[in-house]
């Protein structure tokens, strides 16, 4: 699932908005809690520059 997340997110970064719900999709969607956090420091790594506001909020509202 991991992998297949960061393609989605690569592919959707032109676009603010949906690069907002595919991520906040994939932290539902994921059963982990280790896995989610290997999501978040590859978003902050990756999209940290581009989208800091997105990246925190989807990470800080998440229920696990």
């Amino acid at each position: 699932m991991f992998e297949l997340t960061k393609k989605i997110l690569v592919r959707v970064s032109f676009d603010p908005q949906l690069f907002q719900k595919e991520l906040a999709k994939a932290i539902r969607w994921m059963t982990d809690s280790e896995e989610v956090q290997r999501l978040r420091e590859w978003c902050i790594k990756e999209f940290g520059a581009v989208y800091p506001s997105i990246v925190h909020t989807a990470f800080s509202s998440q229920v696990k």
